[in-house]
């Protein structure tokens, strides 16, 4: 094997002009994405067609999911940042072991979720909720989404070592293939269409899983068939080396951390509006659904960055690298101010799509006013966090998530409760987010000054 790699074509990642590179990196990530938030919101408008409580267990459910996607996904940010990083210093040799060691991590990681899907979740929603309704949504599922999540593992893993090579076309298509699917299979297996049975949140949850394998299937082919920097072994697979172990986690835990502390956030944040209404945990679930129209082509974007930023750190080309944060920086902004102005437009009109009462309006159209502030500043820090991963210091991105998440909003949320009621609850994102931008800020000086500057 080894005597092929020197025979490997320079990576566009080193010699593309910087707007072109990063416009066809992001652009298959972004449609991706974009794929992927319609189906988020599909997906809801199916669940509310149900009733108001089944997408109150949805909402319920997703800091659970989200915890899935923080492993899957914070996993590949350390292969990422590791096998670009290799590409850029011309190590195929340590490219190859970084890709192997992502396969036996991810199967490791789904096996955990396996055994809380099983065991722990009926357990989950009762902790959370005394309706036996929604209890009963939630672990219908739950229950599923869980025990057959190696389809979202396994995506999750072959996209992230397709984007690492700068291959994200086939990303584009794995995604949208799954997304789509789930779309189509959603309301035929909830509503029981074309002589299927009529499964309800059964059936959304299957539709999820099933729009996930087909892509972890896809995702397998193009990084066996299209893919030639990178060499699959099952030798290597079954037998990974520690060093690449600890070089991956060493991005990759505090992306993971990062991540799931978003499900802790959220998590609480159902507890504090659970004080008022499950309707409110309503709102806050489509809110999530509909901020996904606009974030999911902002991590399409960061997820054509990182690659370009680690693989020229790797190469030492402070120029490109700095050109990539800029452009990303000012890419991210347009996608948050057209989020913002939607919200503050119309957000009546947002919340229809799910069958909103008079009662989920009323709490929704303030909710969705108040937030959507935030997005002036989570543009900038979102990138920024993503070059902190790229450039090997994931725990700045860390430290930020939890002043934000953890320190901020949940406190600032709860103070908030007591004092100003529901409708003062949501100012609590737009304190956390002024936070997070000067944290991001004083971090990205210091890196700069520190692995940048010197280059």
């Amino acid at each position: 094997m080894a005597d092929i790699k020197p025979q490997v074509q320079e990576n566009k990642m080193g010699y593309m002009p910087v707007p072109r590179l990063l416009f066809t990196m992001s652009l298959p990530m972004i449609i991706s994405m974009l794929v992927q938030a319609f189906y988020n919101v599909v997906d809801s408008y199916f669940v509310a067609r149900i009733s108001e409580k089944a997408l109150s267990a949805v909402s319920l459910a997703f800091p659970v999911q989200n915890l899935m996607i923080a492993v899957a996904s914070g996993t590949g940010v350390g292969v990422n940042a590791l096998l670009s990083r290799s590409l850029g210093e011309k190590n195929y040799e340590q490219a190859d072991k970084a890709a192997n060691t992502c396969i036996i991590l991810t199967v490791c990681s789904y096996l955990v979720f396996m055994l809380i899907g099983i065991f722990g979740s009926r357990p989950y929603f009762a902790i959370q909720t005394s309706d036996p309704e929604i209890l009963q949504y939630g672990y219908d599922y739950m229950f599923i989404v869980c025990t057959f999540s190696i389809g979202v593992f396994m995506q999750v893993a072959m996209e992230r070592l397709l984007q690492s090579t700068g291959r994200t076309i086939y990303n584009m298509i794995t995604q949208s293939t799954g997304a789509i699917l789930n779309i189509i299979f959603d309301p035929i297996l909830i509503f029981g269409l074309f002589g299927f049975p009529k499964l309800g949140m059964a059936g959304a949850a299957i539709a999820t899983v099933f729009g996930q394998m087909v892509a972890m299937v896809l995702g397998i082919l193009f990084n066996m068939k299209r893919n030639p920097e990178i060499h699959l072994n099952l030798q290597q697979i079954l037998h990974p080396e520690l060093p690449v172990i600890k070089a991956i986690y060493a991005v990759g835990i505090p992306s993971i951390l990062m991540m799931a502390i978003g499900s802790v956030m959220n998590f609480g944040m159902n507890k504090i509006l659970l004080m008022f209404t499950s309707t409110a945990t309503a709102v806050f679930g489509v809110y999530f659904k509909l901020q996904s129209m606009f974030f999911m082509p902002l991590f399409g974007l960061n997820n054509g960055m990182v690659p370009i930023v680690a693989f020229n750190y790797g190469a030492k080309n402070r120029s490109r690298i700095m050109q990539t944060i800029k452009l990303s920086c000012v890419a991210a902004f347009c996608f948050m101010l057209i989020g913002f102005t939607l919200f503050q437009v119309f957000p009546a009109q947002l919340l229809g799509l799910f069958e909103a009462s008079d009662n989920m309006l009323s709490i929704g159209v303030k909710a969705l006013r108040t937030i959507c502030w935030s997005y002036l500043a989570a543009g900038f820090c979102i990138v920024i966090g993503s070059v902190f991963q790229a450039l090997g210091n994931g725990t700045f991105t860390l430290i930020s998530a939890i002043c934000r998440q953890l320190l901020v909003l949940l406190p600032s949320a709860f103070i908030l409760a007591e004092l100003g009621g529901l409708d003062a609850v949501w100012w609590a994102f737009p304190i956390a987010e002024v936070m997070s931008f000067a944290v991001s800020m004083f971090f990205f000086r210091k890196i700069y000054r520190e692995k940048i500057a010197v280059l």
